[in-house]
Formats: C-alpha cells, structure tokens, sequence
C-alpha cells in the first residue's frame, strides 16, 4: 500500500480545487489539477500505472505542493500529505532530482549550519522566555538580518545554537520518515514554544510536533499583545506595503489576519490581489522547475508593480527569494522584505 486509504478515498472528484490550482490555471489540463492527480494517485495504487510512467513523473514534479486546494476542499482532502506519500515512492533513489538529493544532504549535516551561521552571524543567545526561536537552514545562511531583527522586537527570545533543520526539504522532496524524525529531533533540541519565521517550516513542524508548541513569529506578536510604537516611511510619507502570504502558513495553518494586523499598524497595508496565490518559490520547486516557476511569478510581479507600493512583504524565506530576484530582474523600485525585519525598522 502505498497511500493512506481514508485520505485517498476522501475525495469526491467535485472540481472545487481546479480553479485554485496554480499548475491547471497555467495549463488547462486536467492531469495539472489534483483532482487529475489524485486520480493519477489512484492508478498507482491499483497498479494501473507505475512510477516509470511518464506522466507520473512529470506530474509529480509539476506540482508546487501550495496546498491551496485544501481550503476550497468540501470534503477535506489533506493533498499534503497526499503528495508526500506519493513522492516517497516515486521519488526512490535515481528518480529524486539529483539538486535535490544534494539540498537534503546539505542540510542533514548540522556542522554545516553552525558553520553558515558562524559566518553569516544571526541572532544567538539566551533570553529569560520559555520561546525558542527556529533560525531554519536557509535562512541563517541567507538572511541572517532576520534573526537578528526578530531579538530586536523580542530581545527576551531565546535562540539556542547548534539547530538542525526542521526536515521540510526532505517531507517535501521524497522522505517523509526523514523529515518527521528531524523534526522530533529539533523539537528536542528548542525548548517551550517554537516560533518560526518561516511559514513552510512552521506547517511542518506543526504537523509533527502538534499546533500547541508552534508559532509563526507575527501569529505570536499577536498573540503575546505586540503593539509597534512607530511607522515605516518612505520619501516623507507613511509608506505602502503589501503582503506575500506563505502557502503553508495560509492554507495549513490558517495564519493569514496576524501579518496584516502587524503591517496595518506600521504602514498603509494595500492588499494585493492574489496575495494568497503561490509566488512560485515552493521550496525547492524554484530550483528544480525554474521556467514554471517563473511562470507561476509572473502576475504577481504584475499585480505587485500596479499596485504602487513601496514594499512587499514575505513570511517565508522561499518567498523572499523569490520575490526579490523577480522584482529585481525587473528593475522595479518594490522591495521584498521579510515581516521581522519591516516591523523592526518602524520608527516614531
């Protein structure tokens, strides 16, 4: 058996999930939406199929894994977990994209990032609060100004050194097992509340560790009574910001109200359309799938342009990447900025 039959078996081929597919928006095809997946899905379990099929392998790989399908879903198909199951299958050995067997390597080698994190120098140390902050191993290499912003607005956070990774890259590109035992394994090594700036890694850790020891940074400002005391201008005025949600903060966690309250209370918050429609970074995808990534990037580097802000705000590192190389290969005046860092450069 290859899926989990109640979770197979749960959907009802109604189509609801379609037009909220960013694969069948660009394509049209029924295989491209998870209804046409899922019965993909189905083919493989009864053997009808197997993974050397090629539409298997394209399909597999063509999903983004957004998982906005599951909020529009009138019968609570958990896709997933769905497509993590399927891809701990078809994904076995040679069939894993080769950049993505490199990536997993990388981050399952803690030496490794202590090691970024020693020269990129992000936030460490101690704080009088049972809250750990989660540093996640892309962004204490890439953006360690993050980190550092986040003890700036919560100086009483602790972040305790020596952090592996929270095992999303491997739930997200073939072994599950691997990704749950590392993020027991991180569970143990944070203490208290793990609070993420990461969206994708909050849903994972979420999911293995239980929603009570997990926060997304902005869910916990809110929650813990944070009220900025200044604003963010731009040439004299109170500036414009948009925002990027995260995929897995807003269609697994529900978190999408706390960031905008933050936002709202430091600038002009401006919402933009599709804020909620993947920017096409998902993970590795951007990596692995590049041009239908950029495809996927495309309107929303339109929406965001025509709406005249002055910055546009992610909660997840994949975002920000994302966004700040479309926007600057555009040469847009916007900026990407990460939520903690916006917040911490609000001024009275």
């Amino acid at each position: 058996m290859i899926f989990d039959k109640e979770l197979l078996d749960r959907c009802i081929s109604c189509g609801y999930c379609l037009p909220a597919c960013p694969t069948y928006r660009l394509t049209g095809e029924e295989a491209s939406s998870p209804r046409g997946r899922i019965t993909l899905m189905r083919a493989l379990e009864t053997g009808e199929l197997d993974t050397t099929d090629p539409t298997l392998a394209e399909q597999s790989s063509f999903c983004l894994g957004c998982r906005a399908c599951e909020p529009v879903c009138p019968a609570g198909v958990q896709y997933g977990d769905l497509l993590e199951q399927w891809r701990d299958v078809q994904w076995q050995g040679g069939n894993r994209p080769l950049l993505a067997r490199a990536l997993m390597a990388v981050v399952s080698r803690e030496w490794v990032l202590r090691l970024q994190g020693m020269v990129r120098r992000h936030a460490r140390g101690n704080g009088g609060e049972v809250h750990s902050l989660m540093l996640g191993c892309v962004e204490r290499g890439l953006y360690p100004a993050v980190s550092r912003a986040v003890r700036r607005l919560a100086p009483g956070i602790s972040v305790p050194g020596g952090q592996g990774c929270c095992g999303a890259l491997h739930a997200h590109n073939g072994d599950s097992e691997k990704g749950a035992e590392m993020a027991v394994a991180l569970g143990k090594q944070l203490p208290g509340t793990i609070i993420t700036t990461a969206g994708g890694c909050a849903a994972h850790l979420a999911a293995r560790l239980g929603r009570d020891r997990v926060r997304e940074f902005g869910e916990w400002l809110v929650e813990v009574g944070y009220r900025p005391d200044g604003e963010v201008r731009v040439r004299g005025r109170r500036a414009r910001v948009g925002l990027q949600d995260s995929c897995h903060l807003r269609n697994a966690l529900g978190v999408t109200a706390e960031p905008r309250k933050l936002l709202a209370a430091v600038a002009d918050y401006v919402e933009l359309p599709g804020a909620g429609d993947c920017c096409g970074a998902a993970g590795t995808y951007s990596l692995l799938r590049p041009k239908d990534s950029r495809r996927v990037l495309a309107t929303k580097l339109d929406a965001i342009e025509a709406a005249e802000i002055d910055f546009v705000v992610a909660v997840n590192p994949g975002c920000l990447r994302q966004l700040r190389q479309g926007l600057r290969k555009r040469r847009s005046k916007v900026r990407a900025v990460p939520l903690a860092e916006l917040l911490a450069d609000a001024r009275n």
